[in-house]
């Protein structure tokens, strides 16, 4: 098959009580079920150098059930079959989930969502950039976290930093680039 690049962010938000993976929230546009799959498989690669043995990945919609009305629906629920199934290897991924319960116990609880990844997610991954680069930015400005990103899925991982990066952050996706540089 062929190989498929996509961009990473690994986000370190303040009161969360893990790393959390977006991808892609800067390279594919609007990614097929196929390539949903291998940008899935190429966060699971990064999260595993990490030290993350077995995320949990979320494969984001506007709601949590499958609406033949709505594509990210119906990928979603490919792509989570696609991973029982064994096509996508390394990670336990649920979806449709919508982004609280992605994240939130609170909100699980409420909606009454059962699921080994609902409220506990690691990776996020998102269904447009449109989505994942307001999911960026957002984490950034609004949550005030810090982040560091990589394009995944080359013969070595690369460094991709957003120009309105701190310093820091751009240091942050050095490391994380020679990180999952060790995993390939």
């Amino acid at each position: 098959s062929k190989r498929v690049l996509s961009h990473v962010a690994v986000f370190e938000v303040p009161d969360y009580d893990r790393l959390m993976y977006v991808t892609d929230s800067a390279l594919n546009i609007a990614p097929s079920l196929e390539e949903l799959g291998h940008i899935l498989q190429n966060a699971v690669h990064v999260a595993h150098s990490v030290g993350n043995p077995m995320p949990k990945a979320a494969v984001l919609a506007a709601i949590e059930t499958v609406n033949p009305k709505m594509e990210a629906t119906l990928n979603a629920a490919a792509i989570v079959q696609m991973c029982n199934r064994g096509q996508i290897t390394g990670c336990i991924a649920d979806g449709p989930l919508a982004l609280d319960n992605a994240v939130s116990q609170a909100a699980v609880l409420q909606k009454g969502i059962s699921g080994s990844v609902a409220g506990q997610a690691d990776i996020l991954l998102v269904p447009s950039i449109e989505a994942g680069n307001m999911l960026y930015k957002s984490m950034i400005y609004f949550a005030k976290a810090n982040v560091a990103a990589v394009i995944a899925g080359a013969k070595a991982p690369i460094a991709l930093t957003s120009r309105a990066d701190t310093a820091e952050n751009k240091l942050y996706s050095i490391a994380l680039a020679i990180c999952a540089s060790q995993e390939q």
